[in-house]
């Protein structure tokens, strides 16, 4: 047994909002008293940062493109 998805017709997505046509998301605004720091100053001229939490390790990594990656 086979499933064929149905795909919308460009007349359905030209009927939604256009909130739900962006592609990229919307930046999240920080709290007021969230604490901000650069990706500069915390890597300090590195590529990783191994961040501990709760006993378990996180390694922040800054990719060839200029991205952030956090992985466990």
């Amino acid at each position: 047994m086979s499933t064929t998805a149905v795909l919308p017709t460009p007349a359905d997505l030209l009927s939604r909002p256009l909130g739900l046509l962006r592609l990229k998301p919307q930046a999240v605004t920080p709290e007021p008293g969230a604490r901000r720091i650069s990706s500069q100053n915390l890597l300090a001229g590195e590529r990783e940062l191994v961040i501990t939490h709760q006993g378990s390790e996180y390694h922040l990594r800054l990719t060839r493109n200029d991205k952030l990656i956090l992985t466990k």
